[in-house]
């Protein structure tokens, strides 16, 4: 499709067109690869790669109440005229995090949307959260500071937990979308990031039980 436009380019244009292909993205447009199977860790290396951290587990926030919409919120603090969990979300960040401390992960910074249903998945998950704006809003430049958080390095030994939303997650990373209670698992760079596995809600009992 690209291969006729190119051709009606100027030989200068070509020259930039093919330099670009080589360039590398930065934090401000940081763009995930998807990881082929080969790529992707799982079971014990999985496990093993969490608990040396280094890595961002980005969740989107577990099941909800769809009967409700936050169209009415008045502020984040506004949870009566939000989307909220629902019994069975609740539960399950509850049982998350007794895995999370199961297992022996480290927690590093514990970051959420503000909204109401991703402050209490965060707090029923790690108890201590830090709410922050950009996991949510746009802000006009295309969802810059998450790509900030996904892609700014986590020291060894711990790791950078957030709990936002399915559609900014897929705005930075592209499909599949992330199913509710659904993690990626990100390893950051200094130029960008790359999911390196997706742990769905029921994964977290079988994680580590292989040998």
């Amino acid at each position: 499709m690209f291969t006729h436009r190119l051709f009606a380019l100027p030989a200068l244009l070509l020259a930039c067109a093919a330099l670009s292909v080589h360039a590398q993205p930065t934090i401000a447009n940081a763009v995930s690869s998807a990881p082929t199977a080969d790529a992707a860790l799982q079971g014990a290396a999985l496990l093993s790669a969490l608990r040396s951290g280094g890595y961002v587990v980005y969740f989107r926030h577990t099941a909800t109440d769809f009967s409700r919409g936050d169209s009415a919120m008045t502020s984040y603090t506004d949870c009566d005229n939000q989307r909220l969990l629902s019994a069975q979300g609740k539960s399950d960040a509850t049982a998350i995090g007794q895995r999370i401390r199961a297992l022996q992960l480290p927690v590093g910074e514990a970051l959420a949307s503000p909204y109401c249903r991703t402050m209490d998945h965060a707090r029923l998950m790690l108890t201590t959260v830090t709410p922050r704006n950009e996991i949510r809003e746009a802000q006009g430049n295309g969802y810059a500071g998450l790509k900030q958080l996904l892609a700014r390095p986590v020291p060894a030994g711990t790791n950078r937990w957030i709990v936002g939303h399915g559609t900014p997650f897929r705005a930075v990373a592209g499909a599949p979308h992330l199913s509710e209670g659904e993690a990626a698992v990100i390893r950051p760079g200094t130029t960008g990031w790359t999911v390196v596995a997706r742990i769905a809600v029921a994964d977290w009992q079988s994680l580590g039980s292989t040998p």
